[in-house]
């Protein structure tokens, strides 16, 4: 996936969750079955699929996507 397509997402990622939905990256390995499902040409070439919605009232976090290193064991000034 080119860096600039990559970028694009993360903001587009950021602006979902910024207006209060959820999403789920999925980077399916083949891709190109999109092609026929999405009826788009041989040509293009699809990088994502990436479900958008509101999470459920009853939607949990798992404790492990909870577990944060301190900001001084990932990050360097110089």
């Amino acid at each position: 996936m080119p860096e600039s397509v990559g970028i694009a997402i993360g903001f587009l990622i950021a602006a979902i969750h910024d207006a209060g939905l959820v999403c789920l990256e999925h980077t399916p390995n083949p891709m190109k079955f999109l092609n026929s499902l999405c009826g788009r040409p041989n040509n293009e070439k699809p990088v994502m699929i990436l479900p958008i919605g509101y999470p459920s009232q009853d939607a949990t976090i798992p404790k492990a996507a909870k577990l944060k290193k301190p900001l001084n064991e990932i990050m360097t000034v110089f």
